[in-house]
C-alpha cells in the first residue's frame, strides 16, 4: 500500500502514488456512502469509470451498486498454456486469418444463433425469472463466442517459462450491458423515491440486497458473469481450432478463468458483506490470476496473497493514462508501430483510430506490479507476439 487518505467518512487506501483528480473524487464519494465497510480500496492501474473508479473495490453492508460493477459485467480474462514452444511468423499469420473466420469482432455477432447448450443453467428457478436476460436470451445466443471492441483482446504470447500461451479478455457484450444499465435506472429511481441523501451527480444509485429489484439484480448480474466465462471459453475453443489448423497436434493444459466486473457476497474482517470489484480481480491467499498488460507489454501471471487491506484484490491490469480521445489526438501513429515492430508483434494498431489502444495510451505495467507486491507474487511473464482487436 502506498499511502492512506482519512479525510472522508472511511478511509481511502491506495495503491499507487499518482492519482487523477477526478478518480480520486470518486474514491472519496465511495469512502462517503452511509453503507460502506471498514474502507476503500484502490488498485494501482486505478483510473476514471462512471461513477466507481476502475480499479475500485468497495465492501457494502447489505448494499449492491450497479455502477460499482459497471456495464461489462462479468469480463475478464482467461489464458491457457500450449505444448508448444515456438511458433514462426508464417502460422501467426495464418492462425489470426483463421480466428477472423470464426470469432466476431467489434461490434459484430454471429449471423446464426450459437448451440444453447453452450449457455450459462440457470442455478435457481426459471428462465424467466431473470427480467432483462430472459428478453434478451435470443439476441445474447449470436453474442456467444464474440470478442467486442475497446479494450478486449485475443493475444498469443510467449512465457518466460518457454511455453506459447493463448489470452483472450473480453465480457458479457450487449446482454451485461442491457441488465446493467435496466437495473441502475431502477436504482436511481428508486433512489429518488425514497429521499436518498447520497447525491445523483455521484452516479452511485443503490439497491438493498433483501429487496426485489436487489435480489433481482444479483440474479441478472451473476448470469451475466456466467454468459461472459460461457463467452471467453467458446472463443478460446475456437482459438486452439484456429492454432491446430496451422500446426501440428498440439496440447492445451486446463483454462485459466477469471472475472474483474462483479459484486459477491463475502466474509471480511469477521463481517459478511458484498465486495464490489469494477477493474479489479481477486486474490484469495494461493489463488491465481492474471494480470494483462497493453498490446506492446508483457502479461502476468500472479499468484493472490490474500491481503486484507485490499479485501484479497489485486490490479485487473495496467490501467488506462490516457482517455480514448485524449490517445487519439496525442499519440504518434508511425511511433507506436514502430514500437511494436520493433518487438516483432503482429499488432493491431492500424489506423489513427487505433491509438486508444496503443501501448502508450496505458499506464507502466511493470510500475503497476511493482505497486502490488503485497497483493501477489508473479509466477510467470506473457510477452505479446499476435493481437487481435475489436
Amino acid at each position: 500500500m502506498k499511502r492512506i487518505i482519512d479525510t472522508e467518512k472511511t478511509p481511502i487506501k491506495l495503491w499507487l502514488d499518482d492519482i487523477e483528480p477526478g478518480t480520486l473524487e470518486q474514491a472519496a464519494n465511495l469512502a462517503n456512502l452511509p453503507f460502506v465497510f471498514k474502507h476503500v480500496a484502490v488498485m494501482p492501474d486505478a483510473h476514471l469509470g462512471y461513477g466507481m473508479p476502475i480499479g475500485g473495490v468497495m465492501a457494502a453492508m447489505g448494499m449492491v451498486v450497479p455502477n460499482a460493477v459497471g456495464v461489462d459485467i462479468g469480463c475478464g480474462i482467461c489464458a491457457t498454456r500450449t505444448s508448444l514452444v515456438a511458433i514462426s511468423t508464417d502460422k501467426l499469420k495464418a492462425m489470426l486469418g483463421e480466428i477472423r473466420k470464426t470469432i466476431p469482432l467489434g461490434f459484430k455477432h454471429h449471423q446464426h444463433r450459437q448451440n444453447p447448450a453452450l449457455m450459462p443453467k440457470i442455478k435457481d428457478g426459471r428462465l424467466d425469472d431473470l427480467a432483462i436476460v430472459s428478453r434478451e436470451y435470443r439476441n445474447a445466443l449470436t453474442q456467444l463466442g464474440t470478442l467486442g471492441g475497446g479494450n478486449h483482446f485475443i493475444e498469443i504470447q510467449k512465457g518466460s517459462d518457454g511455453h506459447i500461451w493463448i489470452m483472450i479478455h473480453s465480457g458479457s457484450r450487449n446482454l451485461g450491458f442491457k441488465v446493467a444499465n435496466y437495473y441502475n435506472r431502477l436504482a436511481a429511481d428508486l433512489n429518488r423515491q425514497w429521499g436518498s441523501k447520497i447525491p445523483a451527480r455521484w452516479q452511485l444509485a443503490f439497491l438493498p440486497i433483501d429487496s426485489e429489484a436487489g435480489r433481482g439484480y444479483l440474479s441478472e448480474m451473476r448470469y451475466c458473469v456466467d454468459f461472459a466465462y460461457a463467452n471467453r471459453k467458446l472463443m478460446m475453443e475456437r482459438v486452439k481450432d484456429a492454432l491446430l489448423a496451422v500446426t501440428p497436434p498440439v496440447l492445451f493444459d486446463e483454462m485459466i478463468n477469471i472475472a474483474h466486473n462483479y459484486a459477491a457476497v463475502e466474509t471480511h474482517f469477521h463481517k459478511e458483506v458484498i465486495v464490489h470489484r469494477k477493474g479489479a480481480t481477486r486474490a484469495n491467499p494461493g489463488e491465481i490470476g492474471i494480470i494483462p498488460g497493453s498490446q506492446g507489454t508483457p502479461s502476468y501471471l500472479v499468484r493472490g496473497k490474500g491481503n486484507p487491506e485490499s479485501f484479497s484484490s489485486c490490479s485487473h491490469g495496467a490501467g488506462r493514462k490516457m482517455g480514448r480521445k485524449q490517445a487519439q489526438r496525442q499519440l504518434d501513429l508511425a511511433g507506436e508501430q514502430k514500437k511494436l515492430d520493433e518487438q516483432g508483434i503482429i499488432h493491431a494498431i492500424r489506423h489513427r483510430g487505433d491509438l486508444d489502444e496503443a501501448a502508450g495510451a496505458y499506464k507502466d505495467i511493470d510500475e503497476v506490479l511493482e505497486n502490488q507486491l503485497d497483493l501477489v507474487e508473479v509466477l510467470v511473464e506473457l510477452r505479446p507476439l499476435a493481437v487481435v482487436k475489436g
